[in-house]
């Protein structure tokens, strides 16, 4: 792996990371990759935005479209994105419907719901739950169902750089008993974080929600963002 000083050398105060958390979460969650980022030199704008608020296309329009043009106004040479869960199918729905911005640079996915999640279909179907999941979740959140239905199937393949990390440990034994089936992370599969048109994907032994703050998926972030790949360690 490069060693963290020569990634140092070479970021610029004019290389952006947006970052974006996931369903029901905010910010804070993001802060521990954000501070990696600040001590390479990355300028980062750790965006909040209010999940259950609106469907995931306007989510992405409003949060993605501001940090483009707070990053376009700060002079940046390029901009990168790190996101959790749903926040990377935000970035794709964006970029699905947008024309790509000239200075977008590396994605990278913590646990993206690529197609969807069997967690999400599993409550639209059980007659004394579904309502109230949908209230907890919202419209976006339903999105995320898996299938035609689900919003993130009909987004395509990525037709820009990126990198997949994904987990296969889950703290829900209920999800991943019932509802899950094959390596998972208690709240999405492996095989749905995987998308056509991926750089990298990587599976770290980590669960959906602390991903965003284990060692090793920093590490693999702040390396994919400087080099393209993961790394080859363990």
């Amino acid at each position: 792996m490069e060693d963290l000083e020569s990634i140092v050398n070479r970021v610029s105060a004019k290389e952006h990371v947006i970052l974006l958390h996931g369903l029901l979460c905010g910010p804070f969650f993001m802060n521990r990759i954000g501070a990696a980022l600040r001590r390479l030199g990355y300028v980062v704008h750790n965006v909040g935005y209010s999940s259950r608020a609106a469907s995931i296309a306007q989510l992405a329009d409003e949060a993605i479209g501001g940090a483009i043009r707070a990053c376009e106004a700060a002079g940046a040479s390029v901009y990168h994105f790190v996101t959790h869960s749903m926040g990377g199918i935000l970035v794709r729905s964006y970029l699905h419907r947008h024309p790509h911005p000239p200075a977008l640079g590396r994605v990278v996915m913590l646990a993206p719901p690529n197609h969807g999640s069997e967690v999400v279909d599993a409550y639209l179907h059980l007659p004394l739950l579904k309502h109230l999941f949908r209230y907890l979740v919202g419209a976006a959140g339903v999105e995320l169902s898996t299938g035609s239905h689900g919003t993130p199937e009909r987004l395509g393949p990525a037709d820009f750089e990126l990198g997949i990390l994904a987990g296969c440990r889950s703290w829900n034994c209920l999800h991943s008993i019932f509802f899950l089936s094959g390596e998972n992370d208690g709240e999405v599969t492996v095989k749905s974080t995987r998308l056509e048109g991926m750089q990298a994907h990587r599976v770290l032994l980590v669960s959906h929600t602390f991903i965003v703050s284990n060692k090793t998926a920093i590490r693999e972030v702040l390396h994919f963002l400087s080099a393209g790949k993961f790394s080859d360690t363990p």
